[in-house]
């Protein structure tokens, strides 16, 4: 009986264990993907689903990774699982270059009919109009980025291609701001119950990516909106740290990353108090700086971080001043 009894507890144990690893799964697959190991992705987001199944990033993600994998089966039931959890970025989920492939697809349009029949049931009470002319804008904007992004990672920022795609994103940036600024003198910042979220967070997308004197004229309207819940926490924390930095200040969550133009590698942008940015992060629906920053390929270490600080501070002073 004291075997068996034994057996009982590592048996429970281990269960128990494997049910905290979720968060830890998704993670592996993350990282898995960015290293396009895109097979090895799908397998740690299945062995993550064996446990839950409702985060609907993870399971959007689960289907990006299953679709550059080939694994056409898994990448529709992920992104029909994701759809069935809330997913409604209809725009993005169109352009998505990873997903391009099961266009051709005949599951793919009973896909995009999934959503927008469950867009047609959230939309019912949206301002129609605006909701779709959001959206476009969102489409746009996102759009010119990541063909900016495929082009910086194939040739280089030293390339003319990539003079020409930084440029035309800049026109594209300034037309969009007049349309959304427009939206936001007019009707204020429109939360989730006039559009949808897609809609809504092209706002803060927009604002965003526009100069400072921009960001700084609509950033007391986001924090209203906040407070009024048509603005996520979340993104009003970025737009709080880029406009620290950008007055030369430091930011609160540590949301932004600079490049060292000498090493080439990443590090946080300066950032006030440092062993408590968590906490901050916590507050406004952000993860752990160490999970953030890992995209970026860097390894928060908060005690090493507060040792190179006064040099990162003092590069980045010296490169203004030039």
């Amino acid at each position: 009986m004291k075997k068996l009894l034994a057996f009982f507890f590592i048996v429970t144990n281990v269960a128990f264990a494997e049910a905290q690893t979720y968060k830890e799964w998704v993670k592996k697959a993350d990282s898995c993907y960015r290293a396009e190991n895109y097979s090895l992705s799908v397998a740690n987001y299945e062995k993550a689903f064996k446990i839950e199944q409702k985060d609907v990033d993870d399971l959007y993600n689960a289907g990006c990774a299953a679709s550059m994998a080939k694994e056409n089966k898994k990448a529709f039931k992920w992104l029909n699982l994701a759809i069935e959890n809330g997913y409604e970025n209809i725009a993005h989920i169109q352009i998505d270059g990873d997903l391009k492939r099961l266009h051709s697809e005949k599951e793919w349009k009973k896909t995009i009919d999934h959503l927008e029949k469950k867009i047609i049931v959230l939309e019912a009470n949206y301002d129609k109009p605006l909701n779709k002319e959001l959206l476009a804008i969102y489409a746009e904007d996102q759009g010119i980025r990541h063909e900016f992004m495929k082009i910086y990672k194939e040739k280089g920022r030293e390339s003319k291609a990539f003079d020409s795609i930084n440029n035309l994103m800049g026109y594209k940036d300034s037309i969009n701001l007049v349309k959304v600024m427009k939206i936001l003198d007019e009707k204020g910042w429109v939360g989730t119950g006039v559009v949808s979220y897609q809609a809504n967070q092209t706002l803060f997308l927009v604002i965003q990516h526009a100069d400072l004197k921009y960001q700084k004229k609509y950033l007391p309207m986001m924090r209203e909106a906040v407070k009024k819940g048509n603005a996520k926490p979340s993104h009003l924390a970025y737009l709080e740290d880029r406009v620290a930095l950008r007055e030369g200040g430091k930011q609160i969550y540590g949301s932004q990353v600079y490049t060292n133009p000498s090493t080439k590698k990443n590090f946080v942008a300066p950032l006030e108090d440092p062993d408590n940015v968590d906490k901050r992060r916590a507050a406004v629906g952000l993860g752990p700086l160490a999970d953030s920053v890992i995209k970026a390929d860097i390894v928060w270490n908060v005690e090493e971080y507060k040792k190179e600080l006064p040099e990162l501070e003092r590069m980045i002073k010296e490169k203004k001043s030039k």
